[in-house]
């Protein structure tokens, strides 16, 4: 009898060290994809050429590609990982004539900016709760990539005046994560996330923060859809001590995903 309870006892915890975690999780998953949006971007550069500010520039809709994974260690606590890619192009040209001191002037002037942008995440989550609804919180580290070429050429009264500024700044910062999942089944999700990355020391400086709503639909065991609504909002400023530039890029839209879990 001593036998046969300590059979059943080892069972019984067997099946609690493997117990199933909530049907809104799964033990892996991968999402490739699309983050089709709506950007406006601000560029800023003051240089011992001159200065510049391109205002709020508001460009066509276009489509980044974006990665995603969540991998779960033991039932409630795994690792987040996001990636995409801005890059965008922007020219402008003005000429237009005004009084100076009542004297006339013209100025003419063309400026032409290339954008690029990477940023990826890395973050352990502890996801609360067992039933249908989840709530996690993550830690991690954010990793953003930011390239820019600016050259503007202007003619101010018959004098030319030029910029050409190009830089690439590249940093790690601290990463928060909030998110939450509802079940309607194991096959089909709503969720909702929010992530800020931060960083206030260095000669680079920035924000990155962003929020999404979205919905995961697996038709079959192993595969399915996602897609969700977006809104990113990217700030870096860099002070070179003889030049200081800063790159604001706000992105809204919604994102599709094919998925993969196991």
């Amino acid at each position: 009898m001593a036998s046969l309870s300590g059979t059943v006892a080892l069972s019984l915890l067997a099946q609690g060290a493997h117990a199933d975690p909530s049907p809104a999780l799964d033990r892996f998953s991968l999402s490739a994809g699309g983050y089709y949006v709506n950007p406006t971007f601000n560029v800023q550069a003051n240089t011992r050429y001159g200065s510049a500010d391109s205002g709020d520039i508001d460009r066509n809709r276009t489509t980044l590609p974006r990665l995603r994974a969540e991998l779960l260690l033991g039932d409630s606590q795994g690792l987040s990982f996001d990636y995409f890619r801005y890059r965008n192009d922007y020219s402008y040209s003005t000429s237009r004539s005004f009084n100076v001191g009542g004297t006339p002037a013209i100025l003419a002037g063309t400026a032409n900016a290339n954008i690029e942008v990477d940023f990826a995440s890395l973050a352990y989550k502890w996801w609360l709760g067992k039933g249908n609804d989840v709530f996690g919180i993550g830690l991690g580290a954010g990793y953003y990539r930011a390239h820019y070429d600016l050259r503007a050429n202007g003619v101010f009264n018959g004098t030319t005046g030029s910029l050409d500024e190009s830089d690439t700044e590249k940093t790690f910062a601290p990463l928060l994560e909030l998110g939450w999942k509802h079940a309607f089944s194991k096959d089909l999700r709503l969720y909702a996330e929010a992530s800020g990355v931060r960083k206030n020391w260095g000669t680079v400086t920035g924000h990155i923060y962003g929020a999404a709503l979205g919905v995961e639909w697996y038709p079959l065991k192993n595969l399915g859809i996602g897609a969700d609504y977006g809104i990113t909002r990217i700030h870096i400023d860099r002070d070179g001590g003889s030049s200081q530039a800063a790159l604001d890029v706000k992105l809204t839209g919604p994102s599709a995903y094919l998925k993969v879990r196991f």
